[in-house]
This record gives structure tokens, sequence and C-alpha cells, in this order.
């Protein structure tokens, strides 16, 4: 029966472990999908997997998630099974599917909007639209909201938890992309200069909006927000942060390993670590939005009381709707692991000179090169440090390379309904290791 249950799992994963001996990348080369081909690649960091992605394919639409973590695996696992049934499906099929790993057990979420009663938005309202993709992150924020008030009486820790997220959907030649945080889609695009048309030359296009306090028109924005609070944002550590420590951790290591790194890391860096808050959007971060949480004093004995007056975060989405045109030649979708370590245009260059069949896992290895780099190391260096001592280099990587070729994918030349998610924990898949996060049934 468990081999069974193995054999879903792989389908909807559909890759594997990086060849070149990394056991915490996870890649699946190519696919098609409806306007093209997709590659998928995730790097962990993190001692848990805080990243997640997925992608839906139909031969009418094309969904792509990235949700980015922060404080803990929760949420981002929260909104890759809740999110995309509150989006668009035109016909009776498999519109997401998650899988949830857990003391050798495989457990196959499988959400079907027709046969679950999923409100599908874009059904009632005769298409995907900006109201549709705002009525979806609405429900799966009030959703994820109403998990923390039923849990954190037993978790205060989980009122901390929060996640970026990147949404892109194609359908009807239409391209809707949807954010609230600092993951972020570019669009790569052949350059049209009057009658060059056919120039060769490929430019970025960023097409989301990041919404990090290090971009001073979001700083400001969040300060216009909180008048009477002179450090609603806050310079430290050579970083622009919202108030709040988001995650504390401290890390007990061998006198081998402090050796080891103490040529690249502080002992600051490598006793206490603490990762403050720098996006202003989110789903979860209910802490930092519903002051009743960060007053109790049950919460205030997990962390350090927060000062807030009202709400210092909301979950409302930047949307773009744009018309595909024929310029247009791929989409990156990438959680800021990426853009933290490539610029979009050295990023747009990678995916033009290189192949498509294992592209996303091209940028993720560009973006650990650069890691390495950084730190007068080599990749092999990097590919032996074990997770959660991993993310005092480098955060959690996911990427989605999506290619826009106006026609069904060469991948396996056949356009068919498919869901792929990269696992939950690419440590726990590689090893065989069972994740300790506990599973929650939502």
């Amino acid at each position: 029966m468990l081999e069974s249950c193995y054999r879903p799992l792989e389908r909807c994963f559909g890759g594997g472990g990086d060849g070149d001996g990394d056991g915490l990348l996870w890649h699946m080369d190519l696919k098609p999908h409806a306007s093209g081909d997709y590659s998928i690649a995730v790097v962990q960091a993190n001692s848990s997997l805080e990243d997640q992605g997925q992608v839906f394919t139909s031969p009418s639409a094309t969904y792509v998630g990235v949700y980015d973590g922060h404080g803990g695996p929760e949420a981002s696992r929260f909104i890759n099974s809740h999110l995309f049934p509150y989006l668009h499906s035109n016909h009776r099929t498999l519109i997401s599917s998650s899988i949830f790993r857990y003391n050798d057990y495989v457990y196959i979420l499988i959400l079907n909007i027709f046969d679950f009663g999923f409100p599908g938005f874009a059904l009632e309202q005769g298409g995907l639209s900006a109201e549709v993709i705002r009525r979806a992150f609405d429900a799966t924020e009030e959703d994820f909201v109403h998990l923390v008030t039923r849990s954190w009486v037993a978790r205060p820790q989980i009122a901390s938890v929060g996640s970026c997220c990147l949404v892109g959907a194609i359908t009807d030649d239409m391209l809707y992309v949807a954010n609230l945080g600092d993951s972020r889609a570019v669009l790569g695009r052949r350059m049209s200069n009057g009658r060059m048309s056919n120039s060769t030359a490929v430019v970025a296009e960023r097409l989301s909006t990041d919404h990090n306090v290090g971009v001073e028109e979001v700083r400001k924005e969040v300060e216009a927000l909180h008048p009477d609070d002179a450090h609603i944002v806050v310079h430290t550590r050579g970083v622009w942060r919202i108030k709040g420590i988001i995650q504390w951790q401290r890390y007990s290591l061998s006198w081998n390993i402090i050796r080891a790194l103490s040529s690249v890391l502080s002992l600051y860096d490598y006793l206490e670590v603490f990762f403050f808050l720098t996006v202003s959007r989110s789903i979860g971060d209910v802490y930092l939005k519903k002051p009743e949480f960060h007053r109790d004093p049950r919460f205030q004995q997990f962390g350090s009381p927060v000062p807030l007056k009202r709400a210092v975060m909301s979950a409302e989405p930047s949307i773009l709707i744009r018309k595909l045109r024929p310029q247009d030649l791929f989409l990156i979708f990438a959680s800021d692991g990426l853009w933290e370590q490539l610029s979009d245009d050295l990023a747009v260059e990678i995916v033009v000179k290189n192949p498509r069949v294992g592209i996303a896992k091209k940028l993720v290895r560009a973006a650990l090169g650069e890691v390495a780099r950084k730190r007068e190391m080599s990749y092999d260096d990097i590919k032996r440090i074990k997770k959660g001592v991993r993310r005092h280099f480098h955060d959690d990587i996911t990427v989605v390379v999506v290619y826009l070729d106006r026609e069904c994918g060469s991948a396996n030349g056949k356009c068919t309904v498919d869901c792929t998610s990269a696992p939950i924990d690419i440590f726990s898949l590689n090893s065989n290791e069972a994740d300790d996060t506990p599973l929650t049934t939502y």
C-alpha cells in the first residue's frame, strides 16, 4: 500500500535530486504547458524548507505559485494547498495536489473545486480577473488566520509565521501576476525598436512589485500609514526592517565546524541569528496584523513584545495584467533567495544563453556560485554545509522558468492536466528521513 502512495508522489514531483551531489537541491528539468515548456528547481538552506513552489497546467491555462515562508514552514505549506483551489478551473479536473510526509507515511491531499466544494471564484464571475485574484488571496489569508486562532494557544509561535506569495496565471493569451512580499516575476522579451521587431537582443522587464522596506517607496508607504510611530521602520545591521523579530535561532556547533566557518562568519553569526521582517505584505504574520495576538501574555512568553497600535502589514496583493505579445519569450518566477544573488538582467541572460532542459537548476546553481564567490569559497564547499547552518550563507531558493512559445510545449509534445509541486522538504526526500514537522490537517 505504501508503494502505491509513492507512485502519485513521484508523478507530482516529477523531478529528482541534484546529480552533482547537492543533497539539498531538487529540480524538474522540463515539462510542457499550454504555451510552451517550464522548469522548476529548489534548494533548501533552512532546517525546514520554508519555500514552496507549484505549477498547475491544463490545455487552457497555466498557474505558477512561489511561496517564500519566514518564521517557519507552516504558512507557505498552507498556501501551497489552499490558494489554487480558490482560483479558476474551467473543467472538472485536479487543481491542486499537496503531499505531506510524516513518520514514514505519505499523505496526498487532492483538492478538486467541484468534488469538494471549493468556491472557484473565477468560475463564479465568468473568468480570471483582478477581483478574482484578490478574493482568492483574501480567502487564503482568512483561512490561515482561522488556523492560527485555533492553534496558537498550544503553539504561540504560529502567530509569527508568514509567507510571501507570488502567483502567475496564463489563460487566453493574458498574463496575470500577483504578489505579496519580495518574491519576483521577470519577463524576458525580445527588444522591439521601431522596425527592428526581429532583433535578437533580449531584455528583462520586471512584472512584480517588491514589497520590501529596503525600497524607499515602500518604506515611505509604511511610514505614512504610521505617522505616530517614528520607529515603525528601523535600520539595523545595514538593513531596513519593519520592527518585530520574526525568528530567533541558536545553533550548537562543534568546534570543528566553528573552525571551518571562522574565516567567513563572525562569532555573532554562528551563535545567534536574528531574522527581522523586511516585507510589508504577506499571508500570515498574524501578530503584526492583529494587535490582540502580540498583546497576549502567552505570545509575549514566546517572543519579545512589539508595541503596535495598528496592523503594520497587509495581505493586499499588487496585481499586473497584460496581454502576451509575440516578443515575450519567457518568465522567471523566483523567491528573493535568487534575486539577492542575481540581477534581473543577469538571470534573463542566463536563460537566453543556456538550453531549456534544466534551466531552473542552472539559475539556482548560478546563485549558489555567486554565494560561494562572495565568501571566497567553492560551490563544493557550499554543498558540504548542512541544512540550518547553510542558512548563514544563503536563503531557500525557488525558481520556475516558463517559456512562452504560443503552442503546446515541446518537452513531451502534449499538453495535459498536471500538477508539479516541489518536495515539502528536500533533505527528507533525498535522505529518506521523515520531516519532523507534525502533520496538520486543514
